[in-house]
C-alpha cells in the first residue's frame, strides 16, 4: 500500500513504529537529494551524502515526541538533524586537533573528511547563527535551510510556507548580518 508522507507523519504520531520505517523509504531520496547540495560535503562522494542523511535519521529515531504536523515540519526537523551532525563533526574535528596529535582516523572522519579551517568555519558560523536566532528565528531557519542542508529558495519557502521573495529577501539581509557578524567575530 503506498501511503502519503502526511498519513505516514500522522501514524507515526499515533505510535506505529513500522509507518516510521516506511516514512523514511518514503522520503529517503528526497533527503539525500538535499543532503547532497550541502555547502560543506558537496564533493560528489556519494558516501558522504549518504552517511548524512543516516546520520540525520539517527537523530530522528529517538525523537518520542514525534508530533510531526506535515511533510514540511518534518523537513524543517531533519533540516535541523543535518546542521546538528555537521556542527557535532565540526566540534569532534577541533577537539581532535587538542588532543595528543597522534592521527587516528575514527570512521566518521572517512565519512565526512574536514580540515581545521572548515571545522573552525562551521562552528563560527553555528554561534553567529545562534545569536540571529534570537534577533529573527525566520531568518536564521533560512540559512539553516539554504545554507546547512542546501535547500533551494523554492524549497526553503515552502517548507516555511512563505513566499519566493520573503525568502530571498530573508536571505540578503540574514546574509549581511552574518557576514558582519564573523567578520567582527574573528
Amino acid at each position: 500500500m503506498d501511503r502519503s508522507v502526511t498519513a505516514l507523519l500522522h501514524e507515526v504520531k499515533e505510535g506505529n513504529n513500522e509507518a516510521f520505517n516506511l516514512l523514511y523509504q518514503s522520503v529517503y531520496d528526497e533527503l539525500r537529494r538535499i543532503a547532497s547540495k550541502v555547502r560543506f560535503y558537496n564533493t560528489g562522494d556519494t558516501l558522504n551524502t549518504t552517511a548524512l542523511v543516516h546520520e540525520a535519521y539517527f537523530k530522528l529515531i529517538p525523537d518520542n515526541d514525534r508530533t510531526w504536523e506535515n511533510k514540511n515540519h518534518f523537513f524543517r526537523v531533519a533540516a535541523r538533524a543535518m546542521r546538528q551532525v555537521l556542527i557535532k563533526q565540526a566540534r569532534f574535528k577541533n577537539a581532535q586537533k587538542r588532543g595528543s596529535g597522534t592521527p587516528n582516523l575514527s570512521f566518521k572522519e572517512e565519512i565526512f573528511p574536514m580540515d581545521e579551517q572548515l571545522s573552525h568555519e562551521i562552528l563560527s558560523l553555528d554561534q553567529a547563527l545562534t545569536k540571529l536566532e534570537t534577533i529573527d528565528e525566520r531568518q536564521a531557519k533560512i540559512v539553516e535551510y539554504r545554507f546547512f542542508t542546501g535547500m533551494s529558495v523554492k524549497e526553503t519557502a515552502e517548507v516555511l510556507g512563505i513566499s519566493a521573495e520573503t525568502v530571498k529577501r530573508d536571505w540578503r539581509v540574514a546574509r549581511a548580518w552574518l557576514i558582519r557578524e564573523l567578520e567582527t567575530s574573528s
